[in-house]
């Protein structure tokens, strides 16, 4: 590896002003061309392009899981290696990768000794996803817990209402492949890299259809992904999927990577087997896809 260039989004809310100096420092240990690249106001995506455009060998980026998923698709399966490093909110692809740790620590530690994985997603609607996907009523507990985080009391209760006034009210219709057509409140769509059942190389999705009935289950459910492993709940019916249905009578609520987005009457879901290549740790972390479900599933996690 001969050419390295990092970008960092000091905007996102997890990247320190001395983020461009410490990451300087890392690479001049290693004797490498590099160049760092550091945002703070609306040129983030010039400089990712102007990374790409100097034809590195490996694109590291400090920032969020938008900005993340956006540099990974400018990637694309033929590019250069892609390290997202956790510099935002939540950090759903690099604890994904890397673990819930400091992006110094994961830089260092895949310039020792990184390996290149191909990193899967999946789309709806043609919106690219590389850790989960969320469908159905439970995706509005996401903007409550956004305010909170914010500490934005009065918003987060206001939300949350908003939120469980319209759980339950509406249940999606979905099909997973060729299976029979199945109904719940919402269907999950976890990438191989977030999944701990199925390996980084797996080419499909793990899709997961929640089958609740109440406030009762969804806190029973809530509870699972807190402690344990939310797959275990009587509610929820696994299968891996290439592609999959889902419609409900009116717009469909979703969270892509922690992102909220409202879908159509009708969304169509893919596996899309080759997005970038990461440059990742030898081992895989441990406890990474507790986090991402935790906080998909548990309308109190923070």
């Amino acid at each position: 590896m001969r050419k390295i260039e990092v970008v960092l989004n000091l905007a996102s809310g997890g990247v320190s002003p001395d983020a461009p100096q410490e990451a300087e420092a890392i690479l001049a240990e290693y004797g490498v061309s590099s160049r760092v690249c550091a945002s703070s106001s609306g040129d983030l995506e010039q400089c990712l392009k102007a990374a790409l455009d100097a034809g590195p060998d490996l694109l590291a980026v400090v920032a969020g899981d938008g900005t993340a998923r956006s540099a990974a698709e400018m990637c694309g399966p033929d590019g250069p290696l892609f390290a997202p490093l956790a510099g935002g909110t939540m950090n759903m692809l690099p604890h994904a990768i890397y673990g819930a740790r400091p992006w110094q620590e994961a830089l260092v530690d895949i310039l020792d000794q990184g390996v290149e994985r191909p990193l899967a997603g999946g789309s709806v609607d043609g919106k690219l996803f590389l850790v989960a996907a969320i469908l159905g009523t439970p995706a509005l507990w996401a903007p409550a817990r956004e305010a909170m985080r914010e500490g934005k009391a009065r918003l987060a209760f206001d939300r949350a209402r908003t939120a469980w006034s319209r759980a339950f009210s509406t249940r999606l219709r979905y099909v997973i492949g060729t299976g029979p057509r199945q109904k719940g409140e919402a269907v999950i769509f976890m990438c191989p890299t977030a999944s701990r059942r199925l390996a980084d190389d797996e080419q499909a999705l793990e899709a997961a259809g929640l089958d609740l009935n109440g406030a009762l289950e969804a806190f029973r459910l809530g509870l699972h992904a807190a402690v344990g492993d939310w797959r275990d709940d009587p509610a929820v019916d696994l299968s891996l999927c290439q592609e999959a249905r889902v419609w409900a009578p009116r717009g469909i609520p979703a969270l892509l990577d922690g992102e909220s987005v409202q879908l159509g009457p009708m969304a169509k879901v893919a596996f899309v087997p080759r997005v970038a290549r990461v440059l990742a740790p030898p081992d895989e972390p441990a406890g990474a896809e507790a986090d991402v479900a935790g906080a998909m599933l548990n309308p109190a996690a923070p």
